[in-house]
């Protein structure tokens, strides 16, 4: 797991620091009120039938404990003070838990170790903009409760010619463990099998690194969940830019345990119950992100 940040953005010094911050967190400008996450916070009631079908080994302390990656923004990612983990994905999940009567408690992880430590019972679910494929369900149980595609990125003007077509022979950043790395590993077998260069493919433990790496232009391009790569260009007072259409759109879901299908089947009537109740949507708005919501949670959806 990390929670480091700030260690981190010191070692890299303070013009990478820089970076990191207006491609990622863009914390001064968040306060402002026409920014994503201003605002009141958003709540649930409780729901006490839902509560009372909630397993007594997650809700004999009162608190869920999340694996998230907090270096996915808007999604999650780290607020100013480097510790409390916000985003649109937190900020909703916190209503679900409320309906079940739970406080959710966040644990920043390595994106790639978060399903494991679910499998392991480290975390009670993981809430951290996971895809739903057919390998995630071989391991974990997901309710949907968001839908998102991919985007891609680059430097303002494209002075790089990317076209998401065609990219052989450029250098790509995509964060590690993604539905990203292998739509973009797949690009570049498909060059190489017809007798073009190879896509240069740089991996990233933290989404915040392969947007840094774009805005710095040590990559061409990036490959990022759709709320992610717009939120990054937004972010980059017009150094950044998309590139092509969204595609391949997939519900986002939250993960538990393989053998928790109780609790995954109350998780999926939880995120129904916030959906009618409108803390949902109110969620979604306020980040800015309504465009992935969804009017129907299902469990382990077929893509």
């Amino acid at each position: 797991m990390f929670n480091t940040n700030g260690a981190r953005r010191a070692a890299l010094g303070a013009a990478s620091a820089a970076l990191i911050a207006l491609s990622l967190t863009a914390c001064g400008e968040k306060e402002n009120s026409g920014s994503p996450g201003a605002g009141p916070t958003v709540t649930a009631a409780a729901d006490s039938a839902l509560a009372g079908k909630v397993p007594d080994a997650i809700k004999s302390d009162g608190v869920i404990k999340v694996g998230t990656d907090s270096t996915y923004a808007p999604a999650e990612f780290l607020d100013a003070d480097g510790k409390t983990v916000v985003g649109f994905d937190v900020e909703l999940f916190n209503a679900v838990a409320q309906k079940l009567g739970l406080k959710a408690e966040y644990e920043s992880s390595p994106f790639d170790a978060i399903l494991p430590g679910v499998d392991s019972g480290k975390y009670e679910i993981g809430v951290s903009s996971f895809t739903i494929n057919a390998e995630r369900l071989k391991s974990v149980n997901m309710v949907s409760y968001f839908s998102a595609g991919t985007q891609w990125v680059t430097k303002a003007g494209n002075a790089a010619k990317i076209d998401i077509e065609n990219a052989c022979g450029k250098k790509i950043a995509v964060q590690t463990g993604t539905v990203q790395f292998d739509d973009i590993t797949a690009r570049s077998k498909k060059c190489t099998t017809g007798g073009k260069p190879a896509i240069t493919i740089d991996q990233y433990q933290a989404q915040s690194d392969a947007t840094a790496a774009v805005f710095s232009g040590k990559n061409d391009a990036m490959l990022a969940d759709s709320p992610v790569g717009a939120y990054a260009v937004k972010q980059s007072n017009g150094s950044l830019e998309v590139v092509g259409e969204i595609y391949e759109s997939a519900p986002y879901g939250y993960a538990v345990k393989k053998d928790q299908t109780a609790f995954a089947e109350v998780l999926k009537e939880a995120v129904q119950a916030v959906i009618a109740d409108g803390s949902y949507q109110t969620a979604l708005k306020k980040w800015g992100v309504e465009g992935g919501a969804i009017t129907t949670s299902a469990l382990n959806p077929a893509n």
